[in-house]
C-alpha cells in the first residue's frame, strides 16, 4: 500500500519541537460527473470541507497546516491539501522557510506524489536548523521504500537520532527490513516493540507493520488476525484497505466489505468495494461500478496526471471492469513511480490474466533486482 505512517505524535513533537505528520493519502482523484436537479432554493448541493482559521504565528502556522495535512488524510478530501498549500503560502519553495514549514511541504508533496520533488524538498530541510530532523528523515525513508530504493531507505533510517524518535527510529529499519525478506528478525523486532508501548494507537500502527511483514512472508492467517486486532484499537484507513486486500486475496468478499464499511469513499475504497460485491454476485457491484466508471471519465476529461493515479486506474480495470491489457497498461505506468508488493502483484496478475507469461516473468526479473522479497510474488 501507499506509504508512510511514520507519523510522530504529539507527545513526541513537543519533546523534540519538530514531530510533523508524515503520510500518503489514497484520496479521492474525483468527483463524479452527474446531472444536478434542485427542487428548491434550501436544497445542499454539496458539503465543503472545513475552512482552516488564518494562523497568526508562526507556531500557529505549523500547526494549522498539520491540521490540513491530517483532515486529508481522515477524510480522504484532496482539498484539505490545496488548503495546506494555501496556509504555506510565499513560504512555499521559499529558501527562508524554516525546517518544519518546508519539511511539511515536502509531505504535501510526497501525497501528492510527487516523489521527486518532495525528496528534493526534504534535501533542503535536512539541512536547515532544527531540534531534530527525525520527521524529515522518516519522510525520506518512506520515499525510497516506495520506489524500492532499499539501502537508501535504511541510510534514512540510520540517520535518525534514536535517542530522540527510539520507536520511529527502529520500526524504520524493522519495515525496511522486512521488505528486503528478513521476515524473522522484523517479526521478532516489531513483537519486542509492542511489548513496550502502552499506547493504544501506536498498538495499533504496530500491528498493521507487523501484519504486512507476515503477508510479504506468506503466513496470511496470522496476518488477518494483525491486521484486525490493529483495526480494533485504531480504525486506521491504510490499516483498513491492507485488511481488505488480504481479505478478498483470500475471497473473504464479506468480511472486506465490513473493514471498509466506516471508511470514507475514496476511489481505492469504493473499488475494494466493488471488488467484493462483484465476487458475491451482488447487485450493488454495478452501482458502484458506474460511479467509479464517472470519476475515471471525469479524470480523463480534466486530463489528470496518470501517473499520480495510475495505481487505482489499474485496480479499476483489473477489478471493477475486468480489462486485463488496459490493467496492465496502468501498471506499468505505476511501476515508474511506485515500487511495492501492490504494484507489483497488480501488474503480475494482469500479465497472468493476458497469458502475456514473457511479460510476468520481466516483471518477477525486476521486482527481484530491486531487492524486493514477497512471498506471493511468484
Amino acid at each position: 500500500m501507499h506509504p508512510s505512517r511514520f507519523f510522530l505524535r504529539t507527545a513526541d513533537m513537543k519533546k523534540i519541537l519538530s514531530a510533523l505528520i508524515c503520510t500518503s493519502i489514497t484520496f479521492i482523484a474525483s468527483a463524479q460527473v452527474k446531472e444536478l436537479r434542485i427542487s428548491n432554493d434550501d436544497a445542499v448541493i454539496e458539503k465543503l470541507g472545513a475552512r482552516i482559521a488564518k494562523p497568526s504565528t508562526p507556531a500557529d502556522l505549523v500547526l494549522a497546516v498539520r491540521q490540513a495535512i491530517s483532515l486529508a488524510r481522515q477524510t480522504a478530501d484532496p482539498r484539505y491539501l490545496g488548503q495546506a498549500q494555501a496556509l504555506i503560502g510565499s513560504l512555499w519553495n521559499n529558501q527562508q522557510a524554516n525546517y518544519e514549514i518546508t519539511t511539511l511541504q515536502a509531505t504535501i508533496e510526497q501525497s501528492r506524489h510527487e516523489f521527486a520533488q518532495a525528496r528534493k524538498t526534504l534535501q533542503s530541510a535536512l539541512v536547515k536548523p532544527a531540534a531534530s530532523h527525525a520527521q524529515a528523515w522518516l519522510t525520506l525513508a518512506t520515499i525510497e521504500r516506495v520506489q524500492g530504493n532499499y539501502s537508501a531507505a535504511i541510510t534514512a533510517c540510520k540517520s535518525i537520532n534514536a535517542t530522540e524518535a527510539l520507536l520511529y527510529a527502529q520500526a524504520c529499519q524493522l519495515e525496511t527490513q522486512s521488505m528486503q525478506g528478513q521476515w524473522r528478525e522484523a517479526r521478532e523486532g516489531f513483537t519486542a516493540l509492542l511489548r513496550n508501548e502502552r499506547l493504544p494507537s501506536q498498538q495499533a500502527w504496530l500491528l498493521s507493520l507487523l501484519a504486512e511483514n507476515e503477508e510479504r512472508a506468506g503466513k496470511s492467517d496470522t496476518a488477518l488476525k494483525h491486521y484486525a486486532l490493529s483495526l480494533s484499537l485504531d480504525n486506521d484507513g491504510y490499516t483498513a484497505l491492507a485488511y481488505a486486500d488480504a481479505l478478498l486475496r483470500q475471497k473473504q468478499a464479506a468480511l472486506a466489505i465490513r473493514a471498509l464499511q466506516n471508511q470514507p469513499s475514496s476511489d481505492a475504497v469504493l473499488i475494494r468495494r466493488a471488488q467484493a460485491y462483484k465476487m458475491l454476485g451482488d447487485s450493488q457491484y454495478q452501482r458502484l461500478a458506474d460511479e467509479l466508471n464517472a470519476r475515471f471519465s471525469a479524470a480523463a476529461l480534466r486530463q489528470d496526471s496518470n501517473a499520480g493515479h495510475a495505481r487505482e486506474q489499474a485496480l479499476h480495470a483489473l477489478y471493477v471492469q475486468g480489462n486485463a491489457r488496459t490493467a496492465l497498461e496502468f501498471s506499468q505506468i505505476n511501476l515508474k513511480l511506485q515500487r511495492e508488493s501492490i504494484d507489483w502483484l497488480i501488474a503480475m496478475q494482469s500479465a497472468a490474466q493476458l497469458g502475456a507469461l514473457a511479460e510476468k516473468t520481466k516483471l518477477l526479473q525486476a521486482a527481484a533486482q530491486t531487492g524486493l522479497k514477497d512471498e506471493r510474488l511468484k
